[in-house]
């Protein structure tokens, strides 16, 4: 399991934390200039969020034409994706003012741009026939680029096929983000979420069986989205109930008492591998009745809370949880164990009961 915590801690990564994001702006500023394709250059634009300035109140269009003063359209207009979205909501209404329609965009791949303007067919299919003096959705698509309204978060805009047009970010626009990340933190891009607090449970593995890819999946998933939520200020518990109750302990437990009976003195060393031991127990369960009935036993005087058999419980505990911690460690991941009180009283109850019957039989 170590050996699969640790290709998931090198290949996934779970949501930055700021010191962590900042590493990374720092290693990708001086690089600005080669990475427009790059993943990270990519994701990094499609999350930054930032106010930009238009400039004067009369600007001009990617091609040097007229246009509508467009700066009051991007004050504080969030993310990259709804800035663009702006932009091209305006070159719309200046292409085909007779039609209302929203605007398409989406994120490139890299090849093409960073993003796709995708109006242009949609357009000609409304337009078409009506006497436009359109011929074709490829007209219309250059129509859209060329009035695009001039500003600096746009480096180039260019149409492929019928009208896709294909939007390349400025790359002194990203630079100066990523420097206003280092210079004002990037708390500052957090969003405001309307949560103060949230409970994640999330791991929760079975104390004296190896933790799995599934639990491995749980952890992961569980950190990004705490991570997410302290990105944005609210208070995270992260919660860990692991399995440390139940029939398996008592088979644990007599088995370890029948073959070490001198266990506490040779403490951890009695159990050595934890996996084989339980391995063994299992098998001996499983094909010897009167061990079985004896490993019962074992999980109603636990319950009961005899403290030979909670020190041995303890014990066990103890090794698998440091097995866990080691994982955990390895994946950078903080977690709260929390004992399932609940759980706990109805086993207690059930241990009552249990006892009560056979004392009437």
């Amino acid at each position: 399991m170590r050996a699969l915590a640790a290709a998931a801690a090198t290949a996934v990564v779970a949501a930055p934390t700021p010191a962590r994001l900042l590493v990374s702006a720092r290693r990708a500023a001086p690089r600005l200039g080669h990475c427009r394709a790059s993943p990270f250059a990519r994701s990094l634009r499609s999350a930054c969020y930032a106010s930009t300035t238009m400039g004067d109140e009369t600007s001009t269009s990617a091609s040097g034409s007229a246009q509508e003063p467009a700066a009051p359209a991007m004050q504080g207009a969030g993310s990259v994706k709804q800035q663009i979205s702006n932009l091209a909501a305006l070159s719309l209404r200046a292409t085909v003012p007779e039609v209302d329609v929203e605007p398409i965009v989406e994120v490139c791949t890299g090849k093409f741009g960073d993003y796709q303007c995708n109006n242009a067919m949609g357009l000609w299919s409304k337009v078409k026939g009506s006497g436009t003096s359109f011929k074709n959705p490829n007209a219309i698509g250059q129509a859209i680029a060329k009035n695009l309204p001039a500003c600096d978060v746009i480096e180039s805009a260019s149409v492929a096929g019928p009208g896709f047009v294909n939007i390349v970010l400025s790359k002194s626009w990203v630079a100066k983000r990523i420097q206003d990340m280092l210079v004002n933190g990037i708390k500052t891009w957090a969003p405001i979420l309307p949560v103060k607090r949230v409970v994640l449970d999330f791991s929760s593995p079975n104390i004296a069986k190896e933790m799995h890819v599934g639990h491995l999946r749980s952890t992961i998933i569980g950190d990004t989205l705490a991570r997410m939520f302290e990105f944005s200020n609210v208070e995270v518990l992260r919660r860990n109930h692991v399995g440390d109750w139940g029939t398996q302990f008592g088979m644990l437990i007599e088995f370890l008492f029948e073959k070490f009976p001198n266990w506490e003195e040779l403490g951890s060393q009695a159990i050595g591998d934890l996996q084989v031991f339980y391995k063994a127990s299992k098998q001996r369960f499983d094909e010897d009745a009167e061990f079985k009935d004896r490993a019962q036993q074992a999980v109603v005087r636990l319950q009961g809370g005899e403290e030979k058999y909670r020190a041995a419980w303890k014990k066990i505990c103890e090794i698998s949880r440091n097995e866990f911690d080691q994982v955990y460690k390895l994946l950078d991941v903080q977690l709260e164990e929390k004992v399932m009180l609940l759980f706990l009283l109805i086993c207690k109850v059930c241990s009552i009961k249990y006892r009560r019957n056979v004392a009437a039989t």
